[in-house]
Parts: structure tokens; C-alpha cells; sequence
């Protein structure tokens, strides 16, 4: 297939145009083409501008569910004027999406079951991703004119770029919030296991404190190291929250909840500061839960506070270091 440039401020492109990216070399490797049912995102480059970016395009097998999320996805990047989202195709039954390139990949694949040798997130790292991603929902909040409903926020979908620095992605179950008068958006549940909020679940009744309850069960999973949900463990301890209650419900026992991979090395009164905001996110009734701005208030705090680089306190020790799993 022929190289095709592609000019650097386009939006809507042709489908050959999408397709041929994944066919252009970088730094003299060819990068594959991505796989005909493989929705993941593969590198590529823009000719012209020597731009690494990812494509995705999407399986729209399942019907009308698929080409409605990309639908919805590429309204909400182009409402908000995303500066990841690189452009687009719509051509006939192709959907694709392309996007900045983010190195390191999604936020789950440095936390969850690491393989021998990688290093794991140390706790600067985790607040820095943290208040990254509580700025983003701010921004979708109270900067979005409509205000948006992220409604999908998990680890996988929290991608990192080569400073660690996160960037949301994945708004094809989006929504646009509450105006005006109304209270809430009513829809069809969509989500998640184990991220989404129970009031939401419950009563479809879609409002900004649903994205709040997502964001402390991630928030919980940065701390922990472990998934919201696993079914390899231990039936006890195959639901984050439920594993997690104890600790969060006594003050004195929030320290349990660090990951062991980060062998002590963390100010307790920061992960205290970090798993109280956790508990207040995942409240039951969304009216107890923070708004957004008043995460990144704290945070922003926390992050003043970093850990420096010393020696492990055998103190704050949960059992030595990880390997792969705890």
C-alpha cells in the first residue's frame, strides 16, 4: 500500500487514509497494520509531520451499540476540542479513531500483576496520575460547556504518556450532564463492574457524583495495587470495596491498605490524606461524596508533600516487596 501524508490539522479523513498509517515506518521499523477485530490501538506515524500516534478502529459487529459510541466518542473530542484526538474516519462500515500516542501504555498495566523485573509505580508517580486524572474530570465537569459524564472511568482507560502524566480516553459512553434545573440524566445503566456508582446502578439516574464514585474506586486501586475486581483471589478478596471496608471504616487502619510494592516508602499522613478521599468518593448515598474541585484542591496538596527518596520504614512495611501480586 502506497504511503499516503496526511495533512497535520485534518479531522475527517478517508478510510485508506486511516489505513495507511499503520503501514508508515518510524525510526525505520515498520509498525504493523492492526488486526481486522483487534479494537486496540496501534502505532503509527503522520508522514508529514512525523507524529507517533494510535489507531484504533472499532468492531462494529455488535450493531447499532458500536457505531453509536463512536459516535458519541467523536462528538465529545470534537465538542471539547481534544488536543489527543488526531482525527477520524467515517467512511461506509469503517470506524476509526486516531489518537497522540501515549508510550507507556493504559494505568492497569502498571499496576495489576506486573511481570518479574518491572519496576512498580512508586507513590509520587501514583498522586501525580491521580491528581492528573481529577483535573481531567474537572475539566469535563465545570470547564465543558455542556458539562460532560465521563461514565467510564477505569484503570484501562486512563492512558500515560513518557512523563507518567495521565489523559482520559474512551468517551464513547459519554454523556452530556445535567442543565439547568435537572438533577440528573436518566439512561440506560452502561459501565463497568465494580466502578459504577449503586445509586446509578439502581435507579439509572446518571449525575457528576457518578463519575465521583468511579474516581475513588480508582483512586482505591492506586493505592492498593490491586483490581476492582479478581477472580483469582480468594473469595473474600475478589471485590476491592468489600476487601477494603475494614480498613477504610478505622482511621488507624488506612495504612493496611498500601501496596506492599511500595515497601513503606510513602508519608503515612499522605496515604491517609489519599484513602479518606477514597472513602468519602465511594460513598453509597452520591450527596456525601466531594465534587471534583474539591479533590484536586486536595490533592494538589498532597502533591505537595512528595516522598522522598530514602530507605523503606519497616513501619509502614506491608509485607515486603510485590512480585506480580499480593
Amino acid at each position: 500500500m502506497d504511503e499516503v501524508e496526511i495533512p497535520r490539522n485534518w479531522n475527517d479523513c478517508s478510510y485508506r487514509e486511516c489505513l495507511s498509517l499503520a503501514w508508515i515506518p518510524c525510526h525505520g521499523q515498520l509498525i504493523s497494520r492492526r488486526e481486522q477485530n483487534d479494537d486496540s490501538p496501534k502505532n503509527a506515524v503522520i508522514a508529514e509531520a512525523q507524529t507517533t500516534v494510535a489507531v484504533k478502529q472499532l468492531n462494529l459487529d455488535d450493531g447499532k451499540q458500536g457505531d453509536t459510541e463512536f459516535e458519541v466518542e467523536v462528538h465529545m473530542l470534537t465538542t471539547l476540542t481534544h488536543p489527543n484526538l488526531v482525527g477520524y474516519c467515517a467512511q461506509g462500515d469503517q470506524r476509526m479513531l486516531v489518537y497522540e500516542y501515549m508510550p507507556f501504555g493504559s494505568l492497569d498495566t502498571h499496576l495489576f500483576d506486573l511481570p518479574f523485573g518491572k519496576q512498580p509505580l512508586d507513590w509520587n508517580t501514583r498522586v501525580k496520575i491521580a491528581l492528573g486524572v481529577a483535573e481531567g474530570l474537572s475539566y469535563l465537569h465545570n470547564v465543558a460547556d455542556p458539562p460532560i459524564i465521563y461514565r467510564d472511568m477505569k484503570a484501562a482507560n486512563i492512558l500515560l504518556d513518557e512523563d507518567f502524566s495521565p489523559k482520559l480516553s474512551d468517551f464513547g459512553l459519554a454523556k452530556i450532564g445535567p442543565v439547568g434545573d435537572k438533577t440528573h440524566v436518566s439512561t440506560r445503566v452502561m459501565g463497568t463492574q465494580g466502578y459504577c456508582a449503586p445509586d446509578y446502578v439502581v435507579s439509572g439516574r446518571l449525575t457528576m457524583k457518578s463519575d465521583m464514585y468511579s474516581f475513588g474506586v480508582l483512586l482505591l486501586e492506586l493505592i492498593t495495587g490491586r483490581m476492582v475486581y479478581d477472580a483469582s483471589r480468594p473469595r473474600p478478596e475478589r471485590y476491592l470495596l468489600t476487601w477494603a471496608k475494614p480498613f477504610m471504616q478505622d482511621r488507624n487502619l488506612l495504612h493496611m491498605l498500601a501496596d506492599p510494592a511500595l515497601v513503606g516508602r510513602y508519608p503515612l499522613s499522605a496515604l491517609n490524606q489519599l484513602a479518606t478521599i477514597s472513602v468519602m468518593c465511594v460513598q453509597r448515598q452520591p450527596h456525601f461524596r466531594p465534587i471534583i474541585d474539591d479533590v484536586v484542591i486536595a490533592l494538589k496538596h498532597i502533591a505537595r508533600s512528595p516522598q522522598p527518596a530514602r530507605a523503606p520504614s519497616r513501619s509502614h512495611c506491608q509485607g515486603g516487596t510485590r512480585v506480580g501480586r499480593y
